[in-house]
Formats: structure tokens, sequence, C-alpha cells
């Protein structure tokens, strides 16, 4: 009898320690809070990704009264912004350093100013110094300026920012892979859902 309960004893023990993480992960012995350099490089690197992003929200308010365009461009501002609040909280919480980013150079972080007034935009190149233009769909202060001086304002935007989203794919595909954060791993899968989906409608208002 007593060899019998210790042979359960160990079975349903095993069975909890199976079953203690449930949700997966990247590793035995993972808990819900820890995280890896794959997770800081993520939100590094997309923190300045989504920023600039918005840099370009900013241009199209200006540049355009298409209510397609408009609503694009809402649309990724509601969906970006809180997300790159989210990620300096990790990067806080982790210990990390804030990356800098490009909006944070254009009038002091609060906005574009009057983009109707050329030298609203004239330290666009100030901007964009000391920031890494290398990382996935990132435009550097050339491309800024050639799409400030576009004659087609909006099918170079919608061009530029087919890009910009995929190289936040291709980031988010690396931190799905690579990462160990639960939180930051479920935004990466979000960033991707939800910026292929923005592709296809950007694809379709280009070809219309």
């Amino acid at each position: 009898m007593a060899a019998l309960l210790l042979g359960l004893t160990l079975v349903v023990s095993g069975c909890s320690d199976d079953g203690e993480d449930g949700s997966g992960g990247s590793g035995a012995g993972t808990s819900a809070t820890d995280h890896n350099q794959a997770d800081v490089d993520f939100a590094t690197a997309m923190i300045p990704h989504h920023a600039q992003a918005l840099v370009m929200v900013d241009m199209l308010r200006a540049r355009t009264d298409d209510p397609q365009l408009q609503q694009l461009g809402i649309d990724i501002r509601e969906a970006q912004a809180p997300e790159i609040e989210q990620m300096v909280d990790w990067l806080s919480e982790w210990g990390e350093e804030i990356p800098e980013t490009m909006r944070d150079h254009v009038n002091g972080g609060h906005g574009m100013g009057d983009l109707d007034d050329p030298d609203g935009m004239g330290h666009m190149g100030d901007a964009m110094e000391g920031l890494d233009d290398d990382m996935p769909g990132m435009m550097d202060a050339d491309d800024f300026e050639t799409l400030e001086q576009s004659l087609v304002f909006e099918d170079m935007w919608l061009t530029m920012m087919i890009d910009h989203h995929l190289g936040a794919i291709e980031m988010a595909q690396d931190e799905q892979a690579d990462g160990l954060y639960r939180p930051a791993v479920r935004l990466a899968a979000r960033i991707e859902k939800s910026q292929a989906e923005e592709i296809k409608l950007m694809r379709t208002m280009l070809g219309s």
C-alpha cells in the first residue's frame, strides 16, 4: 500500500510540474516576468521605429484631405502611440536606457508644428541626426526630404509607409522567434497582424 501511495504521489507531482506553465514560453522554468536581450533589443528598436511612423502621420495630416488616408493616419496613431508608452515602461522596469526618437527632436516632441510652412520642416535633417536608420523600413533624412517635396505626396507616403510596416513586421517576427518576455512576444504578434492588414489596405489604395 505504501508503494502504491508513493507511486500516485509521484504521478500527481509530475502532472503538476508539467502544467505549471500552461502558456508555453521560450524555455523551461521561465516566468511571465522573465526577459532576455531579444526583448530589450525589440523594445529599443521598435520605439524609434514607431515614433518615426507618427512623424509620418503628422506630415500626412497637413498634406492630404483624403478621408480614407486621414483615417489610416488616425488608426496608426491610436495603435502605435500606446505601444510606444508600453515599451518605454518595460525598458524602465528592466533598468535599460530609453532610446531617443525622431519625434523627440522635432519641436521638442510636441508635434510637427505648421507643416505648410517650409521653415517648420527645416530641422528634419537635424531630427534624423544620431538616430539609427539602418533598422528595417526606417527612413533617412533624404527619404523625408524627397517625401516633403514630392508632387505625388499621397502615393509616395503610402509607398514609404508600406516599406516602414514591412520593417516593423520583420522586427516583430524576430521578437516572436527569440523573445522571452511574454507581453512583448504578444505585442509583436499584434504588430505583425495589424500592420499586415494595413499593408493590404495601403496597397489597395495605391492601386485605386
